[in-house]
């Protein structure tokens, strides 16, 4: 079975409703799916809840969506940086909710879900005010608190190469969260640079797998990111 090739960015977004939770790739502009965004933006949707590494950068891509105001709630790792000022103003105005979840665990709870778990304890966090109002259990002597998976109505993952079956390939540091979004969303659409027939690409270099993805785009190509 192929996965719906796109015509466009438009054509990949359709049917994103209000009050989506959407999981968008990116470690700040690093793998982040611009065109994708853009393409939200243009589409519409809006109270809209984002799950992302960051909370925007400058004024373009998931910034320029909360710019929009069509987000109503965030949930990331890094909220604030020196080009984070559409997310500060937003939030100094209480116009947008903020959830901090440090960066492991937010790979991890997406990750649960794809996996199916139902929580997980954890000692990231205890003894922090991101442990409040969570439970707590001692195990082996040690506090872990209690996270729970975080499973998106979307994901929007930006890859390097896709074929016409699905079948993923990142590059380098735009890898990110791209792999474990596409297994926590129950549509998952991914932005790349190239699409190839089926059997171009080789199945031991392939990252996320075919039956993870529902939407792939030839859209410019999602900020790559570089060797480490």
């Amino acid at each position: 079975m192929t996965v719906q090739v796109c015509a466009d960015a438009d054509e990949a977004v359709a049917g994103i409703r209000d009050g989506s939770t959407v999981l968008v790739g990116g470690f700040g502009m690093a793998g982040m799916p611009v065109e994708l965004i853009d393409a939200l933006i243009r589409q519409g949707a809006s109270d809209l809840t984002v799950v992302s590494n960051n909370a925007g950068n400058g004024d373009t891509g998931l910034a320029a969506l909360l710019a929009e105001g069509r987000v109503r709630r965030i949930v990331c790792s890094f909220p604030r940086q020196a080009d984070s000022w559409i997310f500060d103003r937003l939030y100094r105005e209480q116009r947008i909710e903020l959830e901090v979840v440090p960066q492991g665990t937010l790979a991890e709870r997406m990750r649960a879900a794809g996996a199916g778990i139902g929580a997980f304890f954890s000692p990231t966090g205890v003894g922090t005010p991101l442990a409040e109002g969570k439970e707590t259990r001692e195990i082996n002597g040690r506090t872990y608190v209690l996270e729970y998976p975080i499973k998106g109505d979307v994901a929007l993952i930006g890859a390097h190469r896709a074929d016409r079956m699905g079948n993923l390939v990142y590059r380098k540091t735009a890898r990110n969260f791209g792999p474990v979004m596409a297994t926590a969303a129950t549509t998952v659409v991914a932005q790349v640079r190239e699409i190839v027939e089926i059997g171009a690409i080789d199945p031991e270099t392939v990252v996320t797998p075919s039956i993870y993805v529902d939407r792939v785009v030839q859209a410019g190509a999602a900020a790559e990111g570089r060797s480490a």
